[in-house]
């Protein structure tokens, strides 16, 4: 099965489709994405935009949702925005919170973003702490 991610004119997942593979097969028999599109715009319409994705992230970076957004200068999705007040830095490709992520130890402990106060929480690694818990309980 091949997948195929419509896409409106922001850029933004409508919703993904799975597509029989011979219904994206070239005339030798080959995977063809631009078969594919040529079946899906057959089906729902000249004027849709579809866009071939994967689930092993073989094909622009991740495997498109709904509410994804397709960047077509890198060639790639991204997920939806984590928080409102995150921006989307395109050409890295990737959310950024309004200020950076402050420098920790991440094999002790772990960061966590709190909208609602515009920082960033340093906390100890929640996995450490249950593994230390269980070993007390577990001598």
């Amino acid at each position: 099965m091949a997948h195929f991610a419509e896409i409106d004119n922001n850029y933004q997942v409508i919703r993904v489709l799975k597509v029989d593979n011979h219904k994206c097969a070239d005339k030798d028999g080959c995977e063809c994405e631009e078969v594919g599109v040529e079946f899906l715009r057959s089906l729902y319409g000249e004027n849709t935009n579809w866009v071939q994705t994967s689930y092993n992230g073989s094909k622009r970076q991740m495997f498109a949702g709904r509410g994804y957004l397709y960047l077509p200068e890198q060639d790639k999705f991204v997920p939806p925005s984590p928080f409102p007040s995150w921006t989307l830095n395109r050409s890295a490709g990737k959310w950024e919170a309004p200020i950076p992520e402050p420098e920790h130890d991440e094999t002790h402990e772990a960061t966590s973003w709190d909208e609602d106060n515009q920082c960033w929480h340093v906390t100890e690694n929640e996995a450490l702490a249950i593994l230390r818990n269980f070993q007390q309980q577990n001598p």
